[in-house]
């Protein structure tokens, strides 16, 4: 007699459904930042896995920059090595539950960048291991004194294994563009399930003319800002000589 067994059911992986407090961020005249709520749930048919760790990642956009190192020489500062970057995020945070560390390996931190020391930058050009490293940690040294890389590794609540919730604050000199927020959840030291979510920060009113008007008209944009300049020169010398 043969008997044929039937395949056994597929298990199905966990689903993380993912929202965020505000899809656009709208930069107008006066604007001193923003908190951004990014909240989910967790779903798990099968629950196989009765403990989830949450780490959320929102980057953007993405730009060339070149990074130039300043030295003194005779008492003066004068720019000396540099690098140039293809890629860099204009703004990088990390926000999750537990220490990455504790929660995944370096390889498998470095592959969904989860912390600002597995940020992937493409150097362009030759340049030394050490260097690079130098470099990169000279660039994430920058933003983070500017506000543009954050790091909270206890910034994400987890609620009944299900829920979870995490406040990412955008600075007032965050720049215009498509953010994303993506969500990984962990589990045994493996990620076993992600989604990404999107936001736009963009100008809008008076702010918003200006940029347009300096992207599409450069050389005016450039003649009018040097007339505006030298009017309000001549305006306060007018001010100063009267008083």
């Amino acid at each position: 007699m043969i008997v044929i067994a039937a395949p056994a059911a597929a298990q199905e992986d966990p689903i993380l459904v993912p929202e965020i407090s505000q899809h656009e961020v709208q930069v107008r005249q006066g604007f001193t930042g923003t908190e951004l709520l990014l909240f989910g749930a967790i779903l798990d048919p099968t629950r196989a896995t009765s403990q989830y760790d949450i780490v959320v990642v929102l980057k953007g956009p993405s730009q060339p920059i070149r990074l130039r190192e300043k030295e003194r020489v005779a008492g003066i500062w004068i720019n000396a090595e540099s690098t140039a970057f293809r890629s860099a995020p204009a703004y990088f945070a990390v926000a999750s539950s537990a220490p990455v560390k504790d929660l995944v390996d370096e390889r498998t931190a470095a592959i969904y960048e989860l912390g600002l020391e597995y940020i992937q930058l493409s150097p362009t050009g030759a340049i030394d291991p050490v260097e690079q490293a130098r470099f990169s940690s000279g660039l994430v040294d920058l933003r983070q004194r500017q506000g543009l890389f954050r790091e909270e590794m206890d910034g994400v609540q987890i609620k009944e294994e299900v829920l979870y919730q995490a406040r990412i604050y955008l600075p007032s000199n965050v720049q215009t563009g498509l953010y994303t927020a993506e969500t990984f959840a962990i589990a045994d030291g493996r990620v076993i399930a992600s989604a990404i979510a999107e936001v736009e920060v963009r100008k809008v009113g008076f702010e918003r003319f200006v940029e347009v008007f300096a992207q599409q008209w450069g050389l005016f944009y450039g003649i009018l800002a040097v007339m505006i300049s030298v009017f309000m020169g001549w305006l306060a010398g007018r001010v100063f000589a009267l008083i």
